[in-house]
């Protein structure tokens, strides 16, 4: 049986590249469809699953589920990559800026406040415009530019009264007037591979609202800033997300743990997959 898995729960573009590198590598290895994985755990008496893993590349489009999977595997032994504490912080934009903060990262100005009126005092402190976020999502959604006290206090509303839980925690980060596009550079096992511009007209450039790719040649600062990231939350496979300020430099934003790379591979012209299955495989021998 495989050593080597792929955990996912769709099949989107990237997991296709995924499974034909891989595939050209040579290497066997096990396509896991979550969704219908089980395992029981050793209970000092029993054996519990003996998976047949020794690594395993966590591709979830589900946070929730890919993080559940990834801490059980590793209760069996499985090297899961990324490993669970790195999804808990990628996956929480609260918990990467904390991490971004005490590894002394250049970041726009973040606050976090708990209740709506102390949300008000923070976006005025911060000044306007701010972004609102979610401390848990992708793809840009559920993301508010708040232009003035007004629509402050419209999305504030809006989130206290028919938000759940995670509405309650007011994440506000000012907004850079970027120059139609941010920067994502791509970290596999500590090595800065390769970087894209996403640009467009909307204030919000993200590939999957649309912004148009295109190659960013790496520069040392970018190099830099895209492994002390992966560095401050120990990623091993993550793509950081950068903006330049006019006045600043540039800014770290996010960092990725479950990256997509399909518009990225003939941006670069880096094999991105090839270079994870590669990766991936080394573990192995360890």
């Amino acid at each position: 049986m495989a050593e080597l898995a792929v955990l996912y729960d769709r099949v989107r573009p990237d997991e296709k590249m995924l499974f034909e590198a891989l595939d050209g590598l040579g290497v066997p290895y096990d396509k896991v469809f979550t969704p219908q994985l089980s395992v029981t755990f050793p209970d000092g008496k029993n054996a519990g699953d003996q998976v047949p893993w020794k690594v395993a590349l966590e591709r979830c489009v589900s946070q929730s589920r890919g993080h559940a999977v990834t801490r059980a595997l590793e209760g069996l032994g499985v090297r899961v990559i990324n490993p669970s504490h790195v999804i808990e912080l990628c996956g929480d934009k609260l918990a990467t800026n904390a991490a971004m903060s005490r590894a002394g990262l250049p970041t726009p100005k973040t606050g976090v406040a708990f209740t709506p009126e102390s949300a008000l005092a923070l976006i005025e402190r911060i000044g306007y415009p701010v972004v609102m976020k979610p401390t848990v999502g992708s793809w840009g959604r559920m993301v508010s530019k708040l232009n003035d006290r007004d629509a402050a206090e419209a999305v504030i509303e809006h989130k206290d009264v028919l938000g759940g839980p995670q509405h309650q925690i007011f994440y506000v980060q000012e907004l850079i007037q970027k120059p139609e596009r941010d920067i994502r550079a791509f970290v596999v096992g500590g090595e800065c591979i390769g970087a894209i511009y996403r640009t467009s007209e909307h204030w919000i450039t993200n590939t999957a609202r649309g912004a148009k790719a295109s190659k960013c040649e790496l520069t040392p600062e970018i190099t830099e800033l895209a492994l002390r990231a992966a560095k401050a939350v120990e990623g091993e496979i993550v793509a950081i997300d950068l903006v330049e300020d006019p006045a600043r430099g540039l800014l770290v934003i996010e960092i990725n743990h479950t990256m997509e790379f399909k518009n990225s591979v003939s941006t670069t012209g880096v094999n991105i997959p090839r270079l994870m299955g590669e990766y991936a495989i080394r573990q192995l021998g360890q």
